[in-house]
């Protein structure tokens, strides 16, 4: 059974720092894209970053040259670096493993989800 748990969500100030966690087990992490998400109230599930098992990375428009995803295979953990935060970067963020070793924007590309963790940017 492979299990994604989040954490180091919270509430900060805009032009603060956080940092992501996610935790797996279940199957062999370094084998596997893996990607963050997020979704607003009212709003769609929404593409943040991606990782290759090799490391090729992807962001979003909206967070490209702010937030950096990184992974440690020794750790089984996939890691979301956001800095200068912005309060239309309040979301629940989630955590997805890929079905293949790519790194995807696309949704339907990922077999796994984590709860997801809250970031909160206030003004």
């Amino acid at each position: 059974q492979v299990q994604l748990i989040e954490s180091g969500g919270g509430l900060v100030q805009a032009g603060d720092s956080l940092r992501l966690s996610c935790t797996t087990s279940g199957r062999t992490f370094r084998n596997y894209g893996m990607g963050w998400f997020r979704q607003a109230p009212g709003k769609e599930r929404e593409f943040v970053a991606a990782i290759s098992w090799r490391n090729s990375t992807y962001y979003g428009d909206s967070v490209q040259g702010r937030f950096t995803i990184s992974r440690d295979n020794a750790k089984n953990t996939l890691y979301l670096q956001m800095n200068s935060l912005k309060p239309e970067d309040t979301a629940v963020y989630h955590c997805a493993a890929g079905s293949t070793s790519r790194a995807s924007r696309v949704l339907g590309d990922y077999a796994y989800w984590g709860q997801g963790t809250q970031v909160t940017v206030s003004s």
